[in-house]
């Protein structure tokens, strides 16, 4: 992750939270980086270095509206600053600090087969007993896995499939 994305990221977290509005704050900022997404020509406007950093701030201003100022305030910054085209990242890192402050794991619940939904959230009870904070899990499916499970959060992963183990039970052979 560039520093760039940390530093804006991390300035408006503690600007929202100081002003205690934080939530309003990671709303505006989720809507816009959702729109972004969606909208592949105002991806392609932020990201175009020839155009001038005060127009992609108005085109910013009438985006974000005057919902939320702090926000807007931000946005004005950012374009000044030369970094219009990055506010995807600064969200995503945006998006981190507020999992930190809501103690918040997210993990990618990969299994051989799709889950039922109690299945699922038997496993994501058990991963919030363990890890004592909330869990958030998106799931899919690989059935190359043959059977079991494997759970990424961040640079954690837990290797608990069939694949996983004869990958494992290979090695060991091969060092002997």
């Amino acid at each position: 992750m560039a520093v760039a994305h940390r530093i804006y990221a991390e300035a408006l977290f503690g600007a929202a939270k100081d002003a205690g509005r934080l939530a309003q704050v990671h709303e505006a900022l989720s809507d816009f980086a959702a729109a972004a997404a969606e909208l592949p020509e105002l991806r392609a406007v932020l990201r175009n270095p020839q155009l001038e950093p005060s127009a992609k701030g108005t085109i910013l201003a009438d985006v974000s509206g005057d919902e939320e100022p702090l926000f807007g305030r931000f946005l004005q910054v950012v374009a000044e600053k030369g970094r219009a085209g990055e506010l995807e990242e600064i969200a995503k890192e945006f998006e981190r600090l507020m999992a930190r402050e809501e103690r918040r794991l997210t993990v990618e619940l990969t299994t051989a087969r799709e889950l039922t939904d109690d299945e699922a959230q038997d496993i994501v009870a058990q991963i919030e007993k363990a890890a004592g904070r909330k869990v958030e899990a998106t799931r899919s499916v690989d059935p190359g896995l043959v059977g079991g499970i494997v759970l990424q959060a961040g640079s954690y992963r837990v290797d608990a499939s069939v694949r996983g183990r004869l990958e494992r039970l290979r090695q060991e052979l091969v060092r002997r």
